[in-house]
């Protein structure tokens, strides 16, 4: 092309003009327009990848289960209408009356002079940030401007790393939700990933097992900079009780460290005494930041609507507040949530729509009930199920790779398989309630029936 040949003229020559030299100039430059055409065949670039992204291990957790469930379709066709979805925490059930009458309604207005909007606070309304303010953190000391709307809980944790930056100590629970690691790798903040026990470098794993009802021991975890926890968990279902969490942000203020909790399945908390914020423990607006969602028990997963909460008591080493640092995050990298979509919030926090809610909880709660009795025909131990959507199944040593292919050969049904929440989840299923009554039921006849359950 003319840019090649214009790069190859512009070539550095030798100044002198030998017999020789005049011979293998035609040569070189046949060399570099065809080193430029290969180039450019190949679709390479001169900009070299962000290299913490190598460091990633295979694909994101949940479109590999996808990913798989589609390879089994592809070779067993006549099986695609028989699957049924234990797998991952999407819900199924149509979102109520009215709360969906809150969408069409902030729809509707948009269509009208007085009641169109455009661009709105990269807060979120303030409507909208005082209901959640007085709804869900009432008698905490939690304001509304300490609450910040967004799309949804796993875009906030992105949005806090990006905050945090590469300079800091992240800890995770181990089993883990992948979000935390994953974000934590590709913002540089680890090492590369220790073969001999799949751990990243630099990242601090607090181990959580079954002895321990799934809670670290505290006083074996290394200090970090960021605590991250959720609970009720996921995956295991574990939900901690306010002893635990006063253990969790006594350790924080300690170490003068951020604990990122974790709430997105707080309303399916029915157990009396057991927490549903950590700014219910006290302290906790020293050192702890808040992610929660509507999305698993508004049945909001494809409308998009959560919120982080930073108060303003939290701050940083050099007395700067967190609160203002995330708030530039905020109305830098995002436009604020959809008007539409916050008009359906309010719904949500309506006494209307909560009882809604508490139906839909019900509802999902009835189905854990079912995977938990699941688990007791086949004779294995789990955890979670109550307080929690999920069902953390023990498989007694089995890969849970392994366990995942033949459920999904045997019985057609889908699973997660606990090595994909990291090294401490091998050897474990997840049971999402998630899912149609019928569907959980069938599931738990079919998965009954398999040859490796049976003499558990």
């Amino acid at each position: 092309t003319q840019q090649q040949r214009a790069i190859v003229k512009a070539s550095p020559q030798r100044p002198h003009s030998c017999d020789c030299c005049r011979r293998a100039r035609p040569v070189v430059a046949r060399t570099m327009l065809a080193l430029l055409f290969l180039t450019a065949q190949s679709n390479a670039l001169n900009v070299k990848r962000n290299p913490n992204f190598a460091k990633l291990q295979g694909g994101y957790l949940f479109p590999e289960i996808g990913r798989r469930r589609t390879a089994f379709v592809e070779a067993n066709p006549d099986k695609a209408d028989k699957i049924i979805s234990l797998g991952i925490g999407d819900t199924t059930k149509p979102i109520p009356e009215h709360i969906l009458s809150g969408l069409v309604d902030g729809a509707a207005k948009l269509g009208t002079q007085d009641g169109y909007t455009g661009y709105g606070a990269e807060q979120g309304t303030g409507q909208l940030r005082e209901l959640i303010a007085e709804s869900c953190y009432g008698g905490t000391g939690i304001k509304a401007s300490e609450v910040f709307v967004s799309d949804g809980a796993k875009c906030d944790i992105s949005r806090l790393q990006i905050m945090f930056g590469p300079g800091v100590t992240s800890a995770v629970q181990d089993p883990s939700y992948p979000v935390y690691v994953d974000t934590s790798v590709m913002m540089g903040q680890t090492g590369d990933v220790n073969s001999a026990t799949g751990q990243f470098e630099n990242l601090v794993y607090m181990p959580c097992t079954a002895a321990e009802n799934f809670f670290p021991k505290l006083d074996e975890v290394p200090r970090a900079d960021v605590y991250y926890f959720c609970s009720p968990n996921n995956p295991t279902g574990a939900v901690a009780t306010k002893a635990q969490l006063e253990a969790l942000v006594a350790r924080a203020l300690a170490d003068g460290s951020i604990l990122v909790f974790d709430a997105a399945y707080a309303p399916f908390i029915r157990t009396p005494g057991v927490p549903t914020s950590i700014f219910e423990i006290e302290g906790a607006e020293k050192c702890a930041i808040e992610v929660n969602s509507f999305s698993k028990y508004a049945g909001f997963t494809g409308a998009r609507l959560g919120w982080t909460v930073v108060p303003d008591a939290l701050e940083y080493s050099d007395g700067s507040k967190v609160r203002d640092d995330f708030n530039r995050v905020m109305t830098t990298c995002f436009n604020g949530a959809s008007n539409v979509i916050q008009s359906g919030g309010l719904a949500c926090l309506s006494p209307e729509g909560k009882k809604e809610i508490n139906t839909l909880i019900d509802y999902y709660l009835g189905n854990a009930e079912i995977l938990r009795g699941l688990a007791d025909d086949l004779g294995l131990d789990y955890c979670g199920g109550v307080d929690s959507p999920y069902v953390f199944v023990d498989l007694k040593g089995k890969s849970s790779w392994d366990t995942f292919s033949t459920i999904l050969e045997d019985a057609q049904v889908v699973t997660i398989p606990g090595a994909g929440f990291g090294p401490g989840g091998e050897g474990y299923l997840r049971f999402s309630a998630f899912a149609p009554r019928e569907a959980c039921e069938e599931a738990r006849r079919r998965i009954g029936k398999i040859d490796i359950f049976k003499g558990q």
